[in-house]
């Protein structure tokens, strides 16, 4: 069994992210692995962006990665043994490419735990990333804790 050194845990800047971050960094500690925690900004696709204009939506952009960064450092500040990052794409594929380049060894993702239609709406995050990553993959829905 390979040694894990590296967990990955990706957060979506909600306030119950807290507990999924205190977890992850409680298995880090016990496990003596590196946490880096990740948010990954999807890119827009809508006709406002189009309507909106280059210099217009780049602005926008660079707000929405700034109000990320300042979140995430935040979410982050109790912890400094931990690294953090903003990705930018489709959020499974971001979430499951960083963790195969960095070749973690796990990643920590929280669930909602929606049901039925929203589910079926929506589709889970965690369940495809699941389904899709290289590594061990726990989930945690922080709204149980």
């Amino acid at each position: 069994m390979q040694a894990i050194t590296h967990i990955i845990t990706p957060v979506d800047l909600e306030e119950h992210s807290n507990k999924l971050i205190e977890y992850a960094a409680y298995m880090a500690d016990k496990l003596g692995a590196k946490l880096t925690l990740i948010h990954v900004l999807e890119p827009i696709h809508t006709i406002v962006d189009i309507e909106m204009g280059s210099s217009t939506l780049e602005k926008y952009t660079e707000n929405r990665l700034q109000t990320a960064r300042d979140f995430l450092q935040k979410l982050a500040a109790p912890y400094p043994e931990c690294t953090t990052k903003i990705l930018q794409g489709v959020i499974v594929d971001a979430i499951v490419d960083f963790a195969k380049s960095k070749k973690a060894e796990m990643i920590i993702i929280g669930t909602h735990g929606s049901k039925g239609i929203e589910k079926l709406l929506l589709g889970s995050v965690a369940e495809r990333v699941v389904k899709n990553a290289h590594c061990p993959t726990l989930v945690m829905n922080p709204f149980k804790q």
